[in-house]
């Protein structure tokens, strides 16, 4: 998910060891890219802000990497059903999940957020600058032109004496 910068927006792609690409979008602002692997090796991701090369970007990315581990002990290998504390435990187990995955998402919403305003205090503080520039100018030429108005003006006193 692309944070601060620019349209939110960026290039990512994905490469298996071989080369080949296994993921490539343009322009997203967040996208999700699940992906079981076949072969083992380093894989290659790239974000991509190419198109865009005045605004800089902050992009948050997880991943998870391998199965969940089962909750209680020898639950894959389990014939009969749950007990009811077993049931309730698998239910927390996935609540906290949800819980943690708001949690993140509302943790990038408020990056974004606080982006935003820090931006938005910037640009504030230099507007404020240069009205404070101008009401100088404007208050000192109004102080000169006042000031004109009561000077009394004589004429030059020539060489020409009577």
């Amino acid at each position: 998910q692309v944070i601060t910068g620019g349209h939110y927006d960026v290039d990512c792609f994905v490469e298996d060891p071989n080369g080949r690409t296994i993921y490539k979008e343009t322009k997203k602002q967040y996208d999700s890219f699940p992906h079981r692997t076949e072969v083992q090796g380093v894989y290659t991701f790239c974000f991509s802000n190419e198109f865009s090369t005045f605004s800089h970007k902050t992009v948050y990315f997880d991943f998870q990497v391998g199965d969940e581990p089962p909750i209680l002990p020898d639950m894959s290998n389990r014939v009969t059903a749950l007990t009811q504390m077993e049931s309730a435990c698998v239910t927390i187990h996935e609540a906290l999940n949800t819980v943690i995955d708001s949690q993140t998402h509302y943790r990038l919403r408020e990056a974004q957020d606080r982006s935003r305003a820090e931006d938005l205090n910037g640009r504030v503080s230099y507007w404020s600058v240069g009205e404070t520039l101008i009401l100088f100018v404007v208050s000192i030429g109004q102080v000169m032109l006042l000031k004109s108005f009561f000077t009394e003006k004589r004429p030059g006193s020539g060489g020409a004496g009577t």
